[in-house]
């Protein structure tokens, strides 16, 4: 438990100094604003697609949690892949909206398994 902390902090600790270092840059003129949002969204859609890396990886009391924790750690991983890809190459609009898109529908992947595998333990 310990562990998964200090890596969440040091996720948010790493965002938050790439904000930082991008905002100075911005200011002394190196960057533009668009490239600075484009980094820090960027790297968020990193961390999602890190942290669904990880939830397969969670211990799960169950083979049931297991399976919800593996489709779940899939999903998130994949649309943290898509939103950060999007920010990256996509025009300004196309990664507001398409990233938001992944994120929700990778939420309503693990969803939807969670309240499909509960209805089969219901039925058994």
């Amino acid at each position: 438990m310990k562990k998964d902390v200090l890596i969440s902090l040091a996720w948010g600790v790493g965002i938050v100094v790439l904000a930082l270092v991008a905002s100075y840059a911005r200011n002394i003129g190196m960057v533009d604003q668009e490239s600075v949002q484009r980094l820090v969204l960027g790297a968020t859609g990193l961390m999602v697609a890190a942290f669904g890396n990880r939830m397969p990886k969670a211990f799960a009391p169950t083979a049931t949690a297991q399976q919800v924790t593996r489709v779940g750690g899939w999903s998130m991983a994949i649309s943290g892949l898509i939103y950060a890809a999007l920010w990256a190459f996509a025009p300004f609009d196309t990664a507001v909206v398409g990233g938001s898109a992944a994120i929700i529908a990778g939420m309503g992947v693990t969803f939807a398994y969670c309240f499909r595998m509960r209805s089969r333990l219901k039925a058994t």
